[in-house]
């Protein structure tokens, strides 16, 4: 054999060899079960079809399976001695979308299909002693793995020519994007498993480094303070998890809320908005729970509540301190089993929904208070309080401050033409203390912008506050 076979011979294998081992690895599955009878049938199953079986005696024992070698599947039991299978499911979807997760009892739990479905399937129905009609599922199964044939060579000349496996994109706008997109899922990646490390309730071992976590693009801003909070949204997004919101009036709690809904699986479901404070008392509860024709005076049809309106999303009950105190205790009962009844009706209905309460009150103190000052329930909050998230004031990160302008002003100049701060009139936004927050600064900025009139600049004059200065 020639020296130029020889070498066009040895890339060939060599390329052989990679696709083999990818091959392999995607007929890879993953036992979490604690029945170890049953692991040992379904391996016997799967083995049989041709699959590589790797087991684990719980869920962090699969984690781990998982994150050791690339898997087509993962076959989970009904009960794990160490995780709720739930919320295990849910964080598998999010750290592998594109892997198959099935049940032993046959279900499906979402993610991509597998071309095998049929043989894993007919494994489950196997090993449970389930009749069965395995010829399909037979026939379907290769005889070996299957090895992807190289493409040709190109007609490079030489002992060395090379085999191109992926030509790279001619556009870097596409590889920016594709960079942009990789890290933001190492991102999402990174913050599932530290959901997985507090649903084992074990310390987050990988914390990611504040500093270098990419900012959710509805924080604007790069503070330690504000980061933290990137952090911790990532953390519990994807989960549903109750979230109470805490923070001074103007912080921008519903902004946070919108970003919790955004970043969880129910981002493509109703995102409801409930202002406790702005309804009266005596028509809050129709409009959370709904009513029934004739339920009331003025009740000539009967309209779904806001709870039932946001089913299979996310409802945000913005100064839930506010709540009445008698209807806390039915949104208690909600909150507890799933369950609500519209008023005026005897029927009760079970909607999924995850809730995200938000004040700027001290709801601890409210509800361990004695005699008239205590107006929440204690029941309520710990319910509420399950991951309490605080956003912080202005005056705490004022690091933040230039950007949050410059952000403020390229939304007004959306409106008007697009103003700049002068250098004596950004001093002076570093000396005031901020008690209304980030709302107030808009509305600073706006008044200066009016007050500017033709002008491109806002001077420190136009600069004006409805309280003094910090001394």
């Amino acid at each position: 054999m020639t020296e130029m076979g020889m070498g066009r011979e040895s890339v060939l294998n060599s390329v052989s060899n990679i696709d083999a081992a990818e091959v392999a690895a995607v007929r890879t599955v993953v036992l979490a079960s604690a029945d170890a009878g049953l692991r040992q049938r379904l391996r016997a199953s799967l083995t049989g079809l041709r699959w590589q079986v790797r087991e684990a005696s719980g869920g962090a024992e699969a984690m781990a399976q998982l994150e050791d070698a690339r898997s087509e599947a993962l076959l989970v039991d009904s009960w794990l001695p160490d995780l709720e299978v739930g919320e295990f499911a849910s964080v598998i979807r999010m750290m592998y979308p594109a892997m198959e997760l099935l049940r032993v009892d046959g279900g499906v739990d979402g993610g991509a299909r597998s071309p095998r479905r049929n043989e894993l399937l007919h494994a489950l129905r196997e090993a449970q002693n389930a009749p069965v009609n395995d010829t399909a599922a037979w026939a379907a199964a290769p005889v070996s793995v299957p090895v992807a044939t190289p493409a040709p060579a190109t007609a490079a000349s030489g002992a060395g020519a090379r085999v191109p496996i992926r030509m790279p994109s001619p556009v870097r706008k596409d590889v920016d994007q594709d960079e942009a997109r990789e890290r933001e899922e190492q991102v999402r990646l990174e913050s599932t498993r530290q959901a997985l490390a507090v649903l084992l309730g074990r310390e987050e071992t990988t914390r990611p480094a504040a500093k270098n976590e990419p900012m959710l693009p509805e924080m604007i801003g790069a503070s330690e303070p504000m980061r933290e909070l990137t952090r911790l949204i990532r953390l519990v997004a994807p989960r549903s998890t109750t979230v109470l919101v805490e923070g001074e009036t103007g912080t921008g709690k519903e902004v946070v809320a919108r970003a919790l809904h955004r970043l969880s699986e129910r981002a493509g479901k109703p995102f409801a908005v409930l202002n406790c404070a702005a309804i009266p008392e005596a028509l809050l509860e129709a409009e959370l729970f709904g009513h029934t024709r004739g339920a009331f005076t003025g009740a000539v049809q009967s309209r779904t509540g806001r709870i039932e309106a946001a089913h299979g999303g996310t409802l945000f009950l913005d100064e839930i301190g506010e709540m009445p105190m008698a209807l806390q205790a039915k949104m208690l009962r909600f909150l507890e089993c799933g369950e609500l009844q519209r008023v005026g009706d005897n029927e009760t209905m079970r909607v999924d929904v995850r809730v995200i309460a938000a004040t700027h009150q001290p709801l601890e103190k409210l509800a361990t208070s004695t005699g008239a000052e205590r107006t929440f329930r204690l029941d309520l909050y710990h319910r509420l309080a399950v991951f309490p998230v605080e956003v912080p004031a202005l005056r705490d990160r004022m690091d933040d401050l230039g950007l949050l302008a410059e952000h403020i002003l390229e939304q007004m100049g959306q409106e008007m033409p697009r103003k700049r701060l002068t250098t004596e009139a950004e001093a002076k936004l570093y000396e005031h203390s901020w008690p209304g927050n980030v709302r107030e600064l808009m509305h600073v900025l706006e008044r200066g912008a009016i007050l500017a009139g033709e002008k491109m600049e806002i001077g420190e004059e136009e600069i004006r506050f409805r309280r003094a200065t910090r001394s």
